[in-house]
């Protein structure tokens, strides 16, 4: 009696958990937004918020810690992965063009308790995007006037408790908070970033980016990639500087930097967000994704090569990456393009991550997950007022104890993760039948993702900075990527996919079906092992928060909203 109680109490929160919306594909389309936005429209708002920080912050920060001159090949791997989390992003985008994009997406395909967790992610993204661009923005600001705003936050407003182990900022940045809260509030009273100033900001930010490449280019010298060790110990002043060369820190770090520039290409996913304000969003978000994440690569790529061959990679100054390096090789001058393209692009950056947050808000309130208050929608702005208030605080309140390198890898594993959600929602949507085998097709993809996480463990911690490899480690990797293929044979290749495109004109699908996502899958795991120890605390903590609200309250809230669609019915 003990055993079947236990089983149907099993079987039951199998059911809760794996809850399902109910929106077809024919039906997405159908919205009370006004539909105005094209191709050129998403493009240059994807632009524009992703471009930022990457540039005026992020580059010089990487190339000195983790990455040296290989700072090229870190925002290359990540654009590589970010193309792959895109590609899929834009067959679901096209699919379900909807306001919540990775959110939704997983609602419908994959169900309550992974949605959650995706768009508690997604919360997670957005709020550690605008505070870190609102550091940035400061930070830029703050090199132009010779470090003054620094020095008087350190000197008037340190962190006021233990910071012992180093997991909050050494002072508060009162302006990374203010700035935050000014934007919340223009935005919660209903004064919107129009497509005309987007696409002037996003022109300034790309007009200063090519003085900084062509001025930068005419001082480059290649002799900084490739500084000898010698060098290096001759010279008592540098603290860290790994072993010279093109890759000072060896491969390992530019995978280190990878997961770090995963950052700068976070912001085209919000051309999914805007599905529902697009007028052909079938055809315009799957080009606009591609576009943004092909002209962002490059950019950065640029700036990374100038940024390293007109300095030593050891001696840049984190804080001011740029305008530092300008100064030391006599162009100052190009000081004042640097600034106005970090101010208008970080500007767009801060509206882009605190745009969508009441939106994803907004929506998971809706749908019972969140507390009611955040689905109240003003009278007089028509927004959701306390979503964009109390989201906005939050992301002011993180800009004002985290450094930015901190925040950066809090967002690079949350948005991570909620990648991975979208990349299995693919490959669920794709080959989902609606038979008994459906539960079995979820339960290769588990096997499969735990298959994954063991070949990037050993991959991690066997095969990098290891200059002997053991044969065991090198016998068990062999063995598991041969289950794997085989697995992924054995259940996808030789499964018939669903024929969407016969149903529906138009939907852009996921080429190289199903490794693409498998292997968009592999790359955001192996990136997120990468990161810090500190980072994956912060990140577990946040998670438990979210998991407290969802069990504590979402499920219940939930359940009166929405009939238990399961695959474990």
């Amino acid at each position: 009696m003990l055993n079947i109680d236990a089983t149907s109490f099993i079987q039951r929160t199998l059911t809760i958990l794996s809850r399902r919306k109910r929106i077809t594909a024919a039906d997405a389309l159908h919205t009370q937004l006004r539909r105005c936005l094209t191709v050129f429209d998403l493009t240059t708002l994807g632009i524009g918020s992703t471009l930022g920080a990457g540039i005026y912050i992020l580059a010089g920060a990487v190339a000195r810690d983790l990455a040296g001159p290989g700072v090229l090949l870190s925002f290359l791997i990540a654009g590589m992965a970010s193309l792959f989390s895109g590609l899929c992003y834009a067959e679901l985008g096209s699919k379900y063009p909807r306001a919540g994009s990775a959110y939704v997406y997983s609602y419908v395909v994959i169900g309550e308790l992974a949605a959650f967790i995706t768009g508690w992610n997604l919360i997670l993204e957005y709020i550690v995007g605008a505070a870190s661009s609102a550091r940035a923005w400061t930070s830029s600001v703050d090199s132009i006037i010779g470090f003054r705003m620094s020095s008087f936050f350190e000197k008037n407003f340190p962190f006021p408790f233990n910071n012992s182990y180093g997991m909050f900022a050494p002072y508060m940045d009162i302006g990374a908070f203010c700035l935050t809260l000014i934007t919340t509030v223009i935005l919660a009273i209903g004064v919107k970033e129009s497509s005309r100033m987007n696409n002037f900001c996003t022109t300034v930010n790309l007009a200063s980016v090519t003085i900084i490449v062509l001025s930068g280019v005419f001082k480059a010298n290649t002799d900084n990639w490739h500084i000898s060790i010698n060098q290096i110990k001759q010279n008592q002043s540098i603290i860290q500087a790994g072993t010279g060369g093109f890759l000072p820190y060896s491969f390992s770090g530019v995978l280190s930097g990878a997961a770090t520039c995963f950052y700068a290409f976070v912001g085209f996913d919000l051309v999914a967000t805007t599905g529902e304000e697009t007028e052909n969003p079938r055809m315009a978000i799957p080009i606009s994704i591609c576009l943004v994440l092909f002209v962002c690569c490059i950019v950065y790529c640029a700036v990374a090569a100038v940024l390293t061959l007109i300095v030593p990679y050891y001696s840049i100054r984190v804080d001011a990456s740029l305008p530092d390096a300008f100064d030391r090789v006599g162009l100052s001058h190009v000081k004042i393009a640097i600034t106005l393209g970090a101010i208008t692009g970080l500007t767009s950056s801060i509206i882009g991550s605190l745009f969508p947050l009441p939106r994803v808000l907004y929506s998971m309130s809706s749908d019972g997950l969140l507390f009611s208050i955040l689905g109240k929608v003003s009278n007089k702005s028509r927004t959701p007022i306390y979503s964009t208030l109390i989201g906005g605080f939050i992301s002011a309140f993180m800009a004002l104890i985290f450094d930015l390198l901190t925040l950066v890898e809090m967002l690079s594993i949350g948005t991570l993760i909620a990648y991975t959600q979208v990349a299995l929602a693919v490959l669920i949507s794709r080959y989902e039948v609606n038979d008994d085998s459906t539960y079995d097709l979820h339960k290769s993809l588990f096997f499969i993702v735990i298959i994954i996480l063991l070949l990037c463990f050993i991959s991690i911690y066997s095969f990098e900075n290891h200059d002997y490899i053991n044969p065991i480690a090198i016998i068990i990797f062999t063995f598991l990527l041969c289950i794997l293929i085989l697995l992924i044979h054995k259940k996808f290749s030789t499964k018939k996919q669903q024929n969407i495109s016969n149903e529906l004109d138009n939907i852009f699908l996921t080429p190289f079906m199903p490794w693409l996502p498998i292997f968009s899958v592999f790359c955001n795991l192996y990136l997120m092992l990468k990161l810090s120890l500190i980072t994956w605390i912060r990140f577990i903590l946040w998670m438990i928060i979210g998991f407290s609200i969802y069990f504590f309250y979402g499920v219940q809230q939930a359940g009166k909203l929405l009939l238990p669609i399961s695959v474990f019915i």
